[in-house]
């Protein structure tokens, strides 16, 4: 039986309640019906993300890879599906997949991840040539994210006019004219929902794989803002903000052969969203007083820098 991480356990527990307690008591045995499935045995240390366990094994044939096992979570359910689209061109290969369990038996890569590049281009522009390759024909199925557009627009009015905030009212309308503008009418092109460093791996099939997609429709453009927003605490010591901020819509934008303003539009979204979030619930590296008070007003910066139109 697998050992589940204590982090893994504890942030679980914090994050579902009792029925986060009751999926980690069943999880070993999932792992071990699963591992006599799909023939394999395990080969190394268990890993974590936010949501689900990391198994690394070993098929009958030899061959590596890992399986992991998610919390039941609508978040969760198209990730296999998002993989057997790409076939292994940008992401990781999908070899088998239990939707009833959250479990799918993946290509093996390595454990260290795009953040941990110093080359803020370089990481940007990885990023930027991934999306370009992520952005195929999405297939039926899939949310697609225009349906969404609704519930962002009553969000951001409803969390301007109920928390205490310093983003200019221009800055709030910006991001909502987004969302009425573009949100509403996006193509079909499978996005990975959730593109930023950490989910990004060194391989050896391919330099850089991606890992831990939400698979929806949309806006190839979109998952630019969902890159910036990540990068944004990177962001604190720049010398210039607002180049620094406007470079990775530009290198982004380049590399994955997007529309330069769109990309600046939806960035500038997902930082008012984000800088309100921070009001409201904190993040994950920072719950409370003075750094959640400087990140929140450096992501609300960020927000009004990209409010600007440089060209």
């Amino acid at each position: 039986m697998i050992e589940v991480p204590e982090a893994f356990a504890r942030n679980t527990v914090g994050r579902e309640g009792e029925p986060g307690a009751a999926w980690l008591a069943e999880l070993p045995g999932i792992v071990e019906v699963l591992l006599g499935r799909w023939g394999c045995r395990t080969d190394g240390e268990v890993l974590h993300g936010g949501v689900g366990v990391i198994v690394p094994v070993r098929r009958q044939d030899g061959a590596t890879a890992v399986m992991k096992v998610s919390f039941p979570h609508p978040g969760n359910v198209h990730e296999p599906d998002a993989f057997v689209a790409w076939g292994g061109h940008g992401a990781v290969l999908l070899h088998e997949r239990d939707d009833e369990r959250f479990a799918m038996l993946l290509e093996r890569v390595r454990t260290s991840t795009l953040a941990e590049v110093e080359s803020k281009d370089e990481v940007v522009t990885v990023a930027g040539l991934i999306n370009r390759r992520l952005a195929v024909p999405a297939p039926p199925g899939l949310p697609r994210l225009r349906e969404q557009a609704d519930a962002w627009e009553a969000q951001l009015r409803e969390d301007a006019g109920e928390l205490t905030h310093t983003l200019p009212g221009c800055v709030v309308d910006a991001a909502v004219a987004t969302v009425r503008e573009l949100g509403h009418d996006q193509p079909d092109v499978l996005v990975h929902g959730d593109l930023h460093p950490r989910n990004i791996l060194r391989a050896d099939r391919e330099p850089w794989l991606a890992v831990d997609p939400k698979g929806c429709a949309g806006d190839p453009a979109y998952d630019g803002g969902t890159l910036l927003k990540s990068l944004a605490v990177t962001l604190v010591e720049a010398d210039d903000l607002r180049k620094a901020v406007h470079r990775i819509v530009d290198v982004f934008a380049e590399a994955a052969e997007v529309d330069r303003e769109r990309v600046r539009r939806w960035a500038q979204f997902h930082a008012v969203q984000a800088a309100f979030w921070g009001r409201r619930h904190g993040f994950r590296i920072a719950r409370s007083g003075t750094r959640l008070e400087r990140l929140t007003h450096l992501i609300g910066s960020v927000a009004e820098l990209l409010t600007e139109r440089t060209r």
